[in-house]
C-alpha cells in the first residue's frame, strides 16, 4: 500500500510537472506559422461577411493580381451570392469558409471583404483540417474576429489589403500591394515611420496582436478573446464617434488589455463622426488619457487600417518596436 501510494505520488508530481513545462512553452513559444506561398500555390477568395455582388468587377482584379504572381486562385461558391445583409446565409458562408480550410491544395484564404458577419460563422467553423495543414488566413477590419479565433488556438494570420482594396485609385495603394505580396512570399518585413509628436517615446519586443478596435471589444468574454499580456496591440477603426472609441477602449482596459500590454501601435482612425457634444481633444490624446497610469511605448499613425495605404502585418509575429517624437520609428518582424 505504501509503494502504491508513493508511486502514485511521484506520478501526480511528474503530470503536473510535465503539464507546468507543457503551459509554459506554450505561452512561451512562438505561434505557428503556416507555410509561405510559392508560384503555383492555389489561394481561395471567400466573403465571410458583406456582400460582393455589384463587385465582381474588382474581385477579378484581385484574382487578376495574385495571378501576375504566379499563383492559382479559386472562388468560393457563394462569394456573389447575397442574403440580406449578408454576402450568403451563415450557413452557405460557413461552407466557402470550411471547404477552404479542408481543402490540402489551398494554401491561402484571402477575404474578399470585411463589413459585418465573421464573428457569425466563428463557432460553426471546424479547425481540425486546418491545424493538419494550416494556412494563411488575410484580410483586415471584420476579419478581425478570424485574426482574434486564430491567434487563441496559435496561428499567426495576416492582417492586409483584401479584394476590394483594388478598387481604390492605384498609385494610393502601390505600398499596399507591395507589402501584401511581401508577407505571403515571406519576405522579411519591416517599416521605418516619420515620428509625430503625440507618440510616446519607448521601445518593446513582443507578439504583435489586434486589428479592428470594434471586433476586439466584441471578442471580449469570449473564447476568441486574445489575452494581451507581454503583446504589442495593434489597433485601428473607421467611422465611430470619438466617445465611442473611449468606450471600447475603456472595456479593453478594464478587461486587462493594457496592464501587462507592452505597446501599442495606433493605426488609421478614419471618418470619425461628428458627435453634437465636442468630445474637447485629439483622438491621440483619447487614446494616451486611456493608457495614461501605463508606461509603454505607443506608436500613432501607423498605415494600416481603412485607408489606401494600408501595410501588411503578421498577428502572432514577434516585432521589435522603437517609438521617437521626432526623426524614425521603426516596427521591425523577426523571421
Amino acid at each position: 500500500m505504501k509503494t502504491t501510494k508513493f508511486l502514485l505520488i511521484v506520478f501526480i508530481s511528474l503530470f503536473i510537472s510535465h503539464n507546468q513545462v507543457q503551459a509554459q512553452e506554450i505561452t512561451s513559444s512562438n505561434l505557428i506559422s503556416p507555410p509561405y506561398l510559392q508560384q503555383g500555390d492555389t489561394i481561395a477568395i471567400v466573403a465571410p461577411a458583406g456582400i460582393l455582388t455589384d463587385r465582381k468587377d474588382v474581385i477579378d482584379k484581385a484574382k487578376e493580381l495574385a495571378e501576375s504572381w504566379g499563383l492559382h486562385v479559386v472562388y468560393g461558391k457563394h462569394l456573389f451570392d447575397t442574403a440580406g445583409h449578408f454576402s450568403a446565409t451563415d450557413d452557405e458562408r460557413t461552407e466557402d469558409f470550411q471547404k477552404a480550410m479542408d481543402n490540402p491544395n489551398i494554401k491561402a484564404i484571402w477575404a474578399g471583404r470585411g463589413g459585418y458577419g465573421t464573428v457569425r460563422i466563428l463557432d460553426k467553423l471546424d479547425f481540425t483540417k486546418f491545424k493538419e495543414s494550416p494556412k494563411w488566413i488575410i484580410g483586415y477590419s471584420d476579419i478581425t474576429a478570424l485574426h482574434s479565433h486564430l491567434n487563441t488556438l496559435g496561428y499567426e494570420t495576416i492582417h492586409a489589403m483584401m479584394g476590394t482594396s483594388l478598387g481604390d485609385d492605384p498609385e494610393e495603394i502601390v505600398e499596399t500591394i507591395k507589402t501584401f505580396k511581401k508577407v505571403i512570399f515571406g519576405e522579411k518585413l519591416s517599416y521605418s515611420l516619420v515620428s509625430v509628436k503625440e507618440n510616446r517615446e519607448g521601445t518593446a519586443k513582443g507578439e504583435l496582436i489586434g486589428g479592428n478596435l470594434s471586433l476586439l471589444a466584441s471578442m471580449l468574454g469570449s473564447k476568441s478573446q486574445m489575452n494581451a499580456e507581454g503583446k504589442i496591440l495593434f489597433i485601428e477603426e473607421v467611422g465611430e464617434y470619438k466617445y465611442s472609441m473611449d468606450r471600447m477602449l475603456q472595456s479593453l482596459k478594464r478587461a486587462g488589455f493594457f496592464k501587462h500590454c507592452k505597446g501599442i501601435i495606433v493605426g488609421d482612425i478614419s471618418k470619425i463622426k461628428t458627435n453634437t457634444t465636442v468630445w474637447g481633444s485629439s483622438i491621440e490624446q483619447l487614446i494616451l488619457d486611456v493608457v495614461s497610469e501605463y508606461d509603454f511605448p505607443v506608436l500613432f499613425h501607423f498605415p494600416a487600417g481603412h485607408e489606401p495605404d494600408n501595410r501588411a502585418l503578421i498577428l502572432g509575429r514577434t516585432i521589435e518596436l522603437n517609438v521617437t517624437r521626432d526623426g524614425i520609428s521603426t516596427v521591425v518582424f523577426n523571421e
